[in-house]
């Protein structure tokens, strides 16, 4: 049933999208000598209809495109296929005795500025083939009796009324597209460059290099440990993810559970404590508890002055020439303090808005279970967790994508205090305790290598991508309100 559903809906896309340019065609086709006029003066459509001002306007938008590809897109789409030619270089003067920069070409700005030209054709491109399907409607309207298309005040009435949500929506949509869909352009853009310390703008030039970032990802040589690498980090990023979602997800539902119980004495306080610690900067948490846990931090001196240090000694789990607990400075123990102390800093969050989801639970539900004789534990297991998983699916998968890019925990908890011991690993800038986003943040950050640090930021956003497509149609698809009513 789900994969007729998912063909019906691939078809209509393919629908839609070959009725998009059919449409194109027959205006093209069909359409008057001022239709196929407005191919090349934008507006003459219009104002062959006598809608002088939307002639104007969409002429305007014309010429301004033109002096942009001319003045701005032209110069910078010439040296795309390079990146640039000419280094920068301090060049002497003997008759002034002064040293001046040479017209040197910029990698970044041309890679940058080429991008957004490209993107700004494509846009153009759109509104130029609206212009002609719009002439072609104008065209119609004027020759069939009741047909009516808006003049230009009309649509200006209805930016203010029908089409409301459209002025609305305007300003976010240009956001998204100024602040994530061309940075990740960009960023794709640099994977197929040699972007990195050796070839940093404005200094020194890079250019392309097709698919051989890819191929170091996935191929272990010599004098490259990146494969080696990806794979650890990957593992550990997933199984991190993994673990961080569902503990602090089951912990706050058991924590909301037993706050919310009747046995529970002072609930007001207990909810009182955890809205505390979630009032808490987190970072300022995290760090207190990096140098609480520290090799020399007060939970060591606890421990080893009560002789838990010894005892683990005893067991195996700390090695013997070390007279403290490496909480965060051995990789096994760094992994699992920092699982604990998530659990710790994200079950508040959870358990307030399991509270709310547990007051809503339909009770009669639950009383008719316990009439047919369920036990407690039953009538949690199939009526109140199915219920919180269908009301907190998109916040589950949502917390999961979140925790594969969870920067804050991992970073503040291990930066300056965790070294690796793995040469390979070291090798490739990489630590077992970093996740993807914190191995790409050292990338950047640390050791400018921007070429694998956009290989790696691609394969985290194809992942969560991924996993987020697949679990919003195969766990919250269907309708199952009125199972809940």
């Amino acid at each position: 049933m789900e994969t007729k559903k998912e063909k019906s809906k691939f078809s209509k896309v393919l629908s839609a999208f070959g009725g998009y340019w059919r449409d194109l065609g027959i205006a093209l086709k069909e359409g008057d000598i001022w239709v196929k006029l407005s191919t090349i003066f934008m507006g003459a459509g219009y104002i062959a209809r006598k809608q002088i001002i939307k002639g104007i306007i969409v002429m305007i938008i014309e010429v301004l495109f033109i002096l942009m590809c001319i003045f701005f897109a032209a110069p910078y789409l010439s040296k795309f296929g390079t990146l640039g030619t000419v280094r920068r270089e301090q060049v002497f003067d003997p008759v002034t005795m002064q040293s001046s920069t040479n017209d040197y070409d910029n990698s970044f700005l041309i890679l940058l500025n080429s991008i957004i030209a490209l993107f700004v054709i494509f846009i153009f491109v759109l509104f130029w083939i609206r212009n002609i399907k719009s002439s072609y409607e104008i065209e119609k309207a004027s020759k069939t009796k009741g047909m009516h298309v808006n003049t230009f005040r009309e649509d200006l009435k209805e930016l203010v009324g029908a089409n409301f949500h459209l002025t609305l929506l305007s300003l976010p949509v240009l956001g998204v597209v100024l602040m994530n869909i061309l940075p990740i352009l960009v960023l794709i853009a640099i994977a197929f460059t040699n972007y990195d310390q050796q070839h940093m703008p404005p200094s020194d030039l890079f250019t392309w290099v097709g698919f051989s970032n890819f191929a170091k990802l996935f191929t272990n040589t010599i004098t490259s440990s990146f494969s080696y690498a990806f794979g650890k980090v990957l593992s550990w990023t997933l199984i991190w993810a993994f673990l961080a979602t569902f503990t602090t997800f089951f912990g706050g539902i058991l924590f909301a559970k037993l706050v919310n119980s009747k046995l529970t004495k002072f609930p007001k306080f207990w909810r009182t404590c955890f809205i505390i610690a979630i009032a808490v900067p987190q970072f300022v948490t995290l760090l207190l508890v990096r140098n609480f846990f520290g090799d020399s931090g007060i939970v060591n001196s606890i421990c080893s002055s009560v002789g838990i240090t010894s005892f683990l000694k005893s067991i195996g789990l700390v090695r013997e020439h070390l007279n403290y607990i490496p909480f965060l400075t051995d990789p096994h123990w760094a992994k699992f303090m920092i699982v604990i102390i998530n659990i710790w800093v994200g079950i508040p969050y959870q358990m307030l808005i399991a509270t709310g989801v547990l007051m809503n639970i339909p009770t009669d539900q639950i009383e008719s279970a316990k009439i047919d004789g369920a036990t407690d534990m039953q009538a949690f297991w199939h009526i109140t967790m199915p219920y919180i998983l269908f009301i907190q699916g998109p916040a589950l998968i949502t917390d999961f994508v979140k925790n594969i890019n969870n920067f804050n925990v991992i970073y503040l908890l291990t930066q300056d205090v965790y070294v690796t011991g793995d040469q390979a690993l070291a090798n490739a800038n990489a630590k077992e305790v970093d996740l993807l986003v914190t191995w790409l943040f050292r990338l950047t950050n640390e050791n400018y290598n921007y070429k694998m640090a956009s290989v790696i930021g691609i394969f985290v956003f194809v992942i969560c991508a991924v996993f987020t497509i697949i679990s919003f149609t195969r766990m919250i698809s269907g309708d199952k309100e009125e199972v809940y009513q």
